[in-house]
């Protein structure tokens, strides 16, 4: 083992968001290991890692299978060393109104959402608890605040993620262990994802606009892993989905009602629609971090700028805040001669 190494564990890093997840933990000096099922884009993030400078190690794993992610985890130990960081981000969906959607494919969609993270955090949490230290980051999103249409089986499991991990953390408070439990909540992406969701859609699938490029996504992600945060909004939309849902809970169900079904459609041209993931993977080559967005998705937005540099935005907000009270006599004392006349 390369000395100082220090190992962490991606969940669906073959592609999307997981994907980007993976360059940047090896950019900053990672070692990677990638669960995920496509041989394809795990010998890509494989590449992926080396090519940084840094081991990778790719197993195939369907993150549903407990036993599965158990051996991954065992096997991860063996040949990397100790896990330091695990981020569960492997994900799967079907986009269909409830009724529409098949029992089966629902379960099978909240298997991989849900208790694939459900998986991952015990045996992340079974290596890392004997030896007090270690990061575990869920890739959450704003839908585990605010269910839309058409993805309840997504909206389900992320909501249950949420839960979950509030219990857990709090387990851990109470055992005051030096693991940390974070959950990272994201914005609407460019992935592949929307290529090879299962649907029922009469149009292509696409993620509700404003669009936000995976990498700004997997800088946020990995800063966590580094600096943990018990919970990290991503994105302005992320923000507005949240706080709007507590304030305004009607009339979010009101607009989803009106726009949910359009905003997540398009006509646009030169989509690609592949086999779908679900049960299997798509045998679609390795496709990358990015999906077919690339036109429309953002690469930087002030929202995601401000938490990745939180000290900065203190320190600003400080001095704004010890200018104005040294303004303060200036304005206050021709207030009060005034007010004496």
């Amino acid at each position: 083992m390369t000395a100082g190494a220090r190992v962490a564990v991606v969940t669906g890093g073959s592609a999307g968001l997981g994907r980007a997840v993976v360059r940047e933990l090896a950019a900053r000096g990672w070692d990677v290991a990638v669960l995920a099922r496509g041989e394809d884009g795990l010998a890509g993030a494989v590449r992926d890692v080396e090519q940084a400078g840094r081991r990778g190690l790719g197993i195939p794993t369907d993150v549903a299978d407990r036993a599965a992610v158990e051996a991954a985890a065992d096997r991860v130990e063996r040949e990397l060393g100790p896990i330091d960081a695990w981020v569960n981000d492997a994900m799967t969906g079907v986009f269909s109104e409830f009724l529409d959607t098949d029992p089966d494919d629902f379960e099978r969609a909240v298997a991989v959402n849900f208790f694939g993270f459900v998986n991952g955090t015990r045996a992340a949490l079974t290596r890392m608890k004997p030896r007090d230290r270690g990061s575990i980051v869920q890739v959450g999103s704003a839908l585990a605040h605010r269910g839309i249409p058409l993805q309840s089986a997504y909206c389900s499991s992320k909501h249950a993620i949420k839960g979950f991990t509030e219990s857990v953390l709090t387990e851990l408070l109470h055992d005051k262990s030096g693991v940390t439990l974070s959950e990272v909540d994201m914005p609407a992406m460019n992935t592949v994802q929307f290529d090879w969701v299962k649907s029922k859609l009469p149009k292509h699938a696409q993620p509700v606009p404003p669009i936000y490029q995976p990498e700004i996504c997997a800088k946020v992600v990995v800063d966590v892993v580094e600096r943990p945060r018990r919970r990290t909004w991503v994105g302005g939309s992320t923000v507005l989905t949240i706080v709007g849902n507590r304030l305004a809970t009607r009339v979010a169900d009101w607009y989803l009602a009106r726009s949910g079904y359009s905003g997540q459609q398009t006509d646009e041209p030169g989509l690609t629609t592949l086999r779908p993931n679900l049960y299997e993977p798509s045998n679609a080559g390795d496709r990358g971090a990015h999906g077919g967005f690339d036109s429309r998705a953002r690469s930087i937005t002030p929202q995601t700028w401000a938490i990745r540099h939180r000290p900065l935005v203190y320190a600003g907000a400080a001095a704004l805040a010890a200018a104005g009270i040294r303004a303060l006599p200036a304005v206050v004392k021709p207030l009060a001669k005034a007010v004496a006349r």
